[in-house]
């Protein structure tokens, strides 16, 4: 059993990341995964900002829980104590690993972690960059930024955020498993 602690990232670390913490956390629970673990962080994180006021009933509405939230910079230490670091665009992935490069092999987007996850067996995070380079850059889909935009571009932005979740999730649960 290996235990594995997932850092979502994004900019402001209060509408995309905490999106996607909170939805794999429960998800995690409903699927008894054990020993994962979640957590988010901001490239550029309003620090201390709750989850943004339209991202709640998201994460509520897609069984997530969104209370006690507290946005936060990311920063190298946060980075090294995540096993694996999932950003919500390419442009975030970047800027992890101007920040924390030695985590190369740990780090992906969203869309490059759920696309890998559902085109192959993969059994630990090492195999997943191994075969980062067979992704064809124009298929990785990025999570837009829903800041600015109303309720239901931010409910968009939700189901998206499930369902690249799901993959994921299906391989945290093989390889916390193994």
């Amino acid at each position: 059993m290996i235990a594995l602690h997932t850092l979502f990232v994004c900019t402001g670390n209060i509408c995309r990341s905490p999106i996607a913490e909170r939805l794999a956390s429960a998800g995690a629970a409903q699927a008894r995964i054990r020993d994962f673990t979640a957590s988010s962080a901001g490239v550029q994180a309003l620090v201390g900002h709750p989850v943004h006021r339209h991202a709640v009933p998201v994460i509520e509405s897609l069984g997530g829980n969104a209370s006690n939230f507290a946005a936060r910079r990311l920063s190298p230490q946060i980075a090294s104590a995540a096993d694996l670091i999932l950003t919500m665009t390419r442009t975030q992935r970047d800027a992890v690993l101007a920040l924390a490069p030695q985590r190369l092999r740990m780090t992906f987007s969203l869309g490059e972690a759920a696309l890998l996850a559902s085109d192959h067996r993969l059994t630990s995070v090492s195999e997943m960059a191994a075969m980062r380079p067979r992704l064809a850059a124009g298929r990785v889909p990025d999570v837009p930024d829903p800041i600015g935009r109303d309720a239901d571009f931010f409910e968009t932005v939700g189901a998206q955020i499930a369902e690249l979740l799901q993959p994921v999730l299906k391989f945290c649960e093989d390889i916390a498993n193994s």
